[in-house]
């Protein structure tokens, strides 16, 4: 299999593709239209992205401001009437309104990453701190505190994969899988080829999380201080690194086929059993869509028909 280099995730009723410095968001409006945007943003391409660990720091900032804001612009299309149309509104009224929703959107962004921090980093950790009374080893308190960390995640996952919405959108996470593993297996993107390609990938931001769990198990582990605060200071600053340090096991995983790479992308691809489904002809039209809007398949395919 081929790396194209084209990367996405799932959004509301939608799937958001990435190629470079574009990317676009495809989504199944009510009407059952499609409706798809193209934005551009920054290279992954610069200069960042070719110093190893940093670029897996830049890498999971972009994802995290891009993937929020294609969720509130899929979410956009499916707003009650009551909301403004942005068609009466003069330019002035639509500059305000466009920094009050870059407002918003940078306030979600804030809140939802406190948040997960509370919910997985600090939650573990003050759980763990109850095991100082049966052992005196802080590698083993944090080794477990690891544990924790990723049992919670597991089953916060299996928890809202029982959510209607939460499951469309992890049918669109698969329409967004099966498009890539369709045209880096060399197959035309087609409706019935993408349907016959696996969901699972290798470069899913699922696997990314899970791996970063895994190793922040090993590398806090090292990190002792004797003051309770302190050390859930340096856990929480060390997570860009960890994350530096994830993404380069997934662009290993996504470039290379061999035993090793494929232990250690086992745990991810065992996780997306549960946040990747297998989507519906109309998702997978979608995916096609938001493919075919950043990315010439043709024109990869033929470069590279050796390897297929």
């Amino acid at each position: 299999m081929k790396y194209s280099g084209i990367g996405g995730q799932a959004v509301m009723e939608g799937v958001m593709m990435r190629n470079g410095s574009k990317y676009a968001v495809a989504v199944r409006k009510p009407d059952n239209d499609i409706a798809v945007e193209l934005k551009n943003t920054r290279d992954i391409n610069d200069i960042w992205h070719k110093i190893p660990i940093i670029r897996g720091m830049v890498a999971f900032i972009d994802s995290l401001v891009i993937g929020l804001g294609s969720l509130m612009q899929s979410a956009s299309y499916f707003e009650d009437e009551e909301s403004v149309d942005k068609s009466t509104l003069s330019e002035e009224e639509l500059k305000k309104l466009e920094r009050k929703e870059k407002a918003e959107m940078g306030g979600t962004l804030v809140i939802s990453f406190v948040m997960a921090l509370g919910i997985f980093f600090a939650l573990p950790y003050f759980i763990s701190l109850g095991l100082n009374r049966f052992t005196t080893s802080q590698a083993l308190i944090a080794f477990i505190e690891g544990v924790i960390r990723i049992a919670i995640f597991i089953g916060y996952v299996m928890l809202i994969s029982r959510m209607e919405d939460i499951k469309r959108t992890f049918m669109y996470h698969g329409a967004e899988h099966k498009c890539i593993n369709c045209v880096e297996a060399g197959l035309p993107l087609t409706v019935e080829n993408v349907r016959k390609s696996t969901r699972f990938h290798k470069r899913c931001g699922t696997s990314f999380i899970f791996i970063v769990f895994i190793i922040s198990v090993f590398v806090f582990m090292f990190i002792s201080f004797d003051n309770t605060w302190i050390k859930l200071v340096a856990r929480l600053l060390l997570i860009p690194i960890i994350a530096g340090i994830s993404f380069e096991f997934i662009r290993l995983a996504g470039r290379y086929d061999n035993g090793f790479v494929n232990l250690i992308s086992k745990p991810g691809l065992l996780l997306q059993k549960i946040t990747v489904m297998e989507p519906d002809d109309d998702m997978i039209e979608v995916g096609i869509a938001s493919v075919e809007a950043v990315f010439d398949w043709k024109d990869f395919q033929e470069k590279n028909k050796e390897y297929f």
